[in-house]
């Protein structure tokens, strides 16, 4: 009996039981932080995958904007810049697979553009082509003042990384533009909507979030499965975006600019790689030859069994193009 007594006390049972008990608070805690705003799982979820990319996570102001970046400097003395940019109602997740191939062989940069992911949004600001442009050359001048650098581009961003290349040429080496938009390609499904005022990406319930991601994957194995109630968070977060959204669209879909990456890309002059996937049901894979009637200097990368996301897709593929792109000396045979 005495014996029990004094275990009742031990230091031991007593620290067992404090932590048993903090446990418990910080589980409550976080229950009631993702009952209050789901996106958090959203969230989280990104953080795993940047860390299992290798990847860390960085700020900077550059053209009057916070920005966020993932970022790896694991790579040889001398070895390049690669910046990635994302496309429209994407962000920089949508890199880390090609990205944590590329790493150990390059330094790599892979921004939030502002008004996307965790980068500032500023009311009332242009976020269309020709502005996202100028802020990323204030990006790269930033962080790689010394020399140019490899500038890649999906979707939306391969039409600002065209923009860039070909208005800033001292600041970008080579340039990458995958399922790119800023020409005027064959009429589909997603094009005519646009025309049309509306937004083919708004996701408003679970039924158009379904509609998003099989409009945008091809490989159902590639497409990211997001439970309830992290679903709820996205959905969320992407209702009170809907109206930001839809501004961007009316520049880079349906306004003056829509085609000026297009028209611009006649001025880049260094080696670049054109890259698609055939069943692409956004941006028409004749994009690919409208590019490269504008840069006969472009590699053309073209792959099956894929469609938009051909970043996510087939991140092998992209890499080892992405590869050839950096480490085929300038006026080599194209593929």
């Amino acid at each position: 009996m005495r014996k029990a007594l004094a275990l009742r006390g031990h230091p031991l049972r007593t620290a067992a039981l404090g932590a048993a008990v903090l446990l418990a608070l910080v589980v409550a805690a976080l229950m009631v932080a993702v009952a209050l705003d789901p996106y958090r799982l959203v969230s989280a979820e990104f953080t795993r995958e940047r860390i299992a990319a290798g990847l860390s996570r960085a700020e900077v102001e550059a053209s009057g904007h916070r920005w966020v970046y993932a970022y790896s400097d694991d790579a040889p003395p001398g070895a390049p810049t690669v910046v990635m940019v994302h496309g429209f109602t994407g962000s920089k997740e949508n890199w880390y697979p090609v990205a944590q191939r590329l790493r150990g062989r390059y330094r790599l940069r892979v921004p939030d553009l502002p008004g996307w992911g965790e980068s500032e949004r500023r009311p009332g600001e242009d976020y269309g082509f020709v502005a996202q442009s100028a802020r990323l050359e204030a990006f790269v001048r930033t962080l790689s003042p010394q020399a140019p650098v490899v500038l890649l581009g999906h979707s939306m961003g391969g039409g600002i990384v065209a923009l860039t290349a070909a208005r800033h040429p001292r600041d970008v080496a080579r340039v990458g533009l995958f399922d790119a938009a800023g020409v005027r390609f064959r009429d589909n499904v997603f094009g005519a909507e646009v025309l049309a005022g509306k937004n083919p990406f708004g996701v408003t319930d679970d039924s158009s979030l379904q509609r998003y991601l099989d409009t945008v994957y091809h490989v159902q194995a590639a497409k990211p499965r997001i439970p309830w109630p992290a679903s709820r968070g996205l959905i969320e977060r992407r209702r009170r975006d809907a109206g930001f959204e839809q501004s961007v669209l009316d520049r880079i879909g349906r306004g003056a600019e829509r085609f000026l990456p297009g028209e611009e890309a006649a001025s880049i002059h260094q080696p670049v790689l054109l890259l698609w996937c055939r069943q692409d049901a956004v941006i028409d894979p004749s994009a690919l030859a409208l590019y490269a009637e504008r840069m006969p200097q472009a590699a053309q990368v073209m792959l099956e069994g894929c469609g938009h996301m051909s970043i996510m897709e087939r991140p092998d593929a992209v890499a080892d193009a992405i590869k050839a792109l950096i480490d085929t000396p300038p006026g080599s045979t194209k593929r």
